[in-house]
């Protein structure tokens, strides 16, 4: 963030009365953790201030500090609306471009007439706001709204509330499987220290995002790993899928299949997978992929999707099984780069 900048989003969150947080459809650990931590922050600023995610996050979250103040905008439209009508301040958090907050919430967002600060770690910001904090350099937008307040807007650190340090730390981990990729930034350290010299209990917080699942969740898993799950050694990739039926009769809820896109990068050989989720009105597509292999460009050239080098994502309108011929049909396309 350069100086201009700074002390626009300095005079905006002074002025602000009413401040809206919008963050990603299907929100994960980082929507969420940014999200709240800025929440959090605002709050104990005296703000008006409301978190809106499009739909619901996942149940392993639930117990963030803030959490129980999110509006669904699925299922609440009118008061999202109402949110975001009144605003003057607004936050775009860990996403890119408006569509990826949804159709309902899209054309909100772009008639807002608030002021935007986008906080996003993202290739390509697609979106015009007053203020744009996009960095890809980074673990996650978790890291990024604690360089925000306490790096450039130079908030003391005795505004770092237990509960905030908490909400980053979330964010971070969960971008970055614990700190096992994307996360080899001194910068990120430098700020975890700070997460736990607050006060939090990494090991506590693992116990609550990884060891909190459903059955059901598990029983999916078992059954994606045993029955659900093509490897291709001679062309270095894998792929992973569940139908509608699997989720049904799993009793399938939202974050029951956040990290499942991992297991088919795990193999032995293997340095780019695929995970194919049908969602009955359309594909979701999970990316992963180790070191210098691109699946933002992947995901964009063929899926018309995006997201980061090593992890993306994307939408496709048609059936699990074209979704998935067509990955396996342009995957021929990069011999001699995979494979």
């Amino acid at each position: 963030m350069n100086k201009l900048e700074i002390e626009k989003a300095r005079a905006a969150i002074a002025q602000a009365k009413k401040i809206a947080i919008v963050t990603h459809y299907n929100p994960d650990g980082d929507a969420i953790g940014s999200s709240l931590a800025l929440y959090n922050f605002m709050e104990n600023e005296g703000k008006e201030v409301h978190v809106i995610t499009p739909n619901p996050f996942p149940d392993f979250l639930a117990w963030m500090p803030g959490s129980d103040h999110i509006v669904v905008e699925q299922g609440h439209g009118s008061q999202a609306r109402k949110v975001l009508r009144e605003a003057d301040l607004l936050f775009v958090v860990d996403m890119n471009a408006p569509h990826r907050a949804g159709k309902e919430l899209e054309p909100q967002l772009v008639k807002s007439k608030a002021f935007k600060i986008l906080i996003d770690h993202h290739v390509s910001p697609d979106i015009d706001c007053d203020v744009m904090y996009s960095c890809t350099k980074t673990t996650s937008a978790s890291e990024l709204v604690y360089n925000f307040l306490y790096k450039h807007l130079k908030y003391g650190k005795e505004k770092l509330s237990l509960a905030i340090a908490q909400c980053l730390y979330v964010g971070i981990i969960t971008d970055t499987g614990s700190l096992t990729y994307a996360c080899n930034y001194p910068e990120t350290y430098t700020a975890v220290h700070q997460l736990i010299k607050k006060g939090v209990d990494g090991e506590d917080i693992h116990r609550k995002v990884y060891d909190n699942y459903s059955e059901s969740r598990m029983r999916l898993l078992g059954l994606l790993l045993s029955q659900r799950m093509k490897v291709m050694p001679e062309k270095a990739a894998s792929y992973t899928y569940l139908t509608a039926e699997d989720l049904k009769q799993n009793h399938y809820k939202t974050g029951d299949t956040e990290g499942f896109v991992n297991y088919g990068l795990s193999i032995k050989g293997i340095i780019f997978t695929a995970f194919f989720s049908d969602r009955s009105n359309r594909i979701h597509v999970s990316f992963r992929s180790k070191g210098e292999f691109d699946v933002n460009l992947f995901a964009r050239k063929h899926f018309n999707g995006g997201g980061h080098r090593n992890a993306a994502a994307a939408d496709f309108y048609g059936t699990l099984e074209d979704a998935i011929a067509h990955f396996e049909t342009v995957l021929e396309e990069y011999e001699g780069i995979l494979f």
